[in-house]
């Protein structure tokens, strides 16, 4: 495959996999336990950015994790867009340190490591900016009610729970599907070996 034709490939593969998260940002689903923060539903939509990521790059993470937020805002409107921004900023928390992890020692233990590592990492940053960047967001620009004392509580009863199982969730499916699936992109000469491989490689 000469550069044209790869940088052609890379592309399409970029649009697809954003297309692909799109539509599972429709596929979402709440968690009912989660009273302090019933408007959180969970989808599966970082799978395909981890996808990019790993495979190609994490600037290609970043990329698909762009088109497939572009894309749903098409489709949706612009109506919430700190929420829009809350979601591209969750995906690039949970996937760059697995992506990085994941890149850098290529192999399976790696990839469930990164996994614990961007779910802790999703976990912290979206609670912290949550409650000193987004939800203050909502008071300023749509005044939400939320005085500092339910901010507290929607972080740590609601949103750090939610993210938490999220990133759990997520891990749990793409594990799987990534090594069932690598096997068929290796034939394709796409992404990095799972055998471990030197560092000067």
């Amino acid at each position: 495959m000469n550069n044209q034709s790869s940088k052609t490939f890379r592309m399409v593969s970029y649009a697809i996999l954003g297309a692909l998260g799109t539509a599972f940002m429709f596929l979402s689903f709440p968690l009912p336990f989660l009273t302090a923060t019933p408007f959180l539903s969970i989808d599966f939509s970082e799978i395909p950015v981890l996808l990019a990521a790993i495979l190609f790059s994490p600037v290609a993470g970043i990329a698909v994790a762009g088109i497939k937020i572009a894309l749903y805002t098409l489709f949706m409107g612009a109506g919430d867009p700190i929420g829009m921004v809350t979601n591209f900023t969750a995906s690039l928390a949970f996937v760059l340190p697995i992506a990085y992890i994941y890149r850098r020692y290529r192999t399976t233990r790696s990839l469930v490591v990164g996994v614990g590592v961007g779910t802790f990492s999703l976990t912290v940053i979206l609670s912290v900016l949550n409650y000193f960047v987004f939800l203050p967001a909502y008071v300023w620009l749509v005044e939400m009610p939320f005085t500092p004392e339910i901010m507290m509580t929607m972080v740590l009863a609601g949103i750090l729970p939610f993210n938490l199982m999220k990133g759990i969730l997520v891990g749990a499916v793409f594990v799987p599907v990534f090594l069932k699936l690598y096997p068929l992109l290796q034939k394709q000469k796409i992404g990095a070996g799972l055998k471990k491989q030197p560092v000067n490689e």
